[in-house]
């Protein structure tokens, strides 16, 4: 299966490697690193990644960034993409289920420990998801949490303030977290899926060049999913195109 694999990937002879330029959600850069490398070695095709907030990659395409895959953070910008007619038709698919933690420097006993932080770092949530699944969380155990938060541009900015001990608490991504080596990842606590909107990332195929469509199938093959798993994501059932 493997060399058929590849072999669907490369195609004929006349099919020369290119290089597909793909705009990915913060919290996903480093997973994306790892995809990119192995399709390359699969492929012969290479990754350039552009990383930064779902929203601003958004508002990059609409005004025509060059971009040739996005991995958002959310199911909602592609989705917006698509019904303005931006992106190949019934590329639109759930890649990663995103999981929201709350990380410190600090022991962390439970949920409500939070209520003791004089500060908190979040995403934004007018640019990213996990911003809006962090304000879900704080919404639900009450107190005055807001005048305590410090928004980073995007989940990765928030988990540095964290990470430099700029802010004693925050919440990002299990992934990110899974990127550190065990001794230095603190204090953690996953937030149970109830106390936030399910975290669907969603990918939309831009153009049709052969390196982005071998790209766009390559993050189906069971290979990409097993590593998306490992580095700390959910996986959604199968991939099927959206409606």
């Amino acid at each position: 299966m493997r060399c058929l694999f590849i072999t669907l990937l490369l195609g004929s002879p006349l099919v020369q490697a290119g290089e597909v330029l793909v705009a990915v959600a913060s919290n996903f850069y480093g997973t994306a690193q790892k995809l990119a490398e192995d399709f390359r070695t699969e492929s012969g095709h290479s990754v350039r990644l552009s990383s930064g907030s779902t929203g601003q990659h958004y508002a990059q395409i609409l005004h025509g960034a060059p971009f040739q895959v996005f991995l958002a953070a959310d199911e909602l910008r592609p989705e917006l993409l698509q019904q303005q007619g931006i992106g190949v038709e019934g590329s639109r698919q759930t890649y990663a289920l995103g999981r929201l933690v709350v990380w410190s420097n600090q022991p962390l006993q439970q949920l409500g420990s939070l209520m003791h932080f004089d500060r908190l770092a979040i995403a934004n949530p007018r640019l990213a998801p996990y911003g809006e699944a962090a304000i879900e969380l704080l919404d639900q155990l009450g107190g005055e949490l807001r005048p305590k938060l410090v928004m980073g541009e995007n989940v990765s900015q928030a988990f540095q303030f964290v990470a430099t001990g700029a802010v004693a608490a925050g919440m990002v991504s299990m992934a990110q977290l899974q990127e550190l080596p065990a001794g230095q990842r603190g204090y953690y606590l996953p937030v149970p899926p109830e106390y936030y909107g399910e975290i669907r990332q969603q990918m939309l195929l831009l153009d049709n060049s052969p390196a982005a469509q071998a790209f766009h199938q390559y993050l189906q093959s069971p290979r990409a999913r097993q590593l998306i798993e490992n580095s700390g994501y959910l996986l959604p059932t199968p991939p099927q195109a959206e409606l």
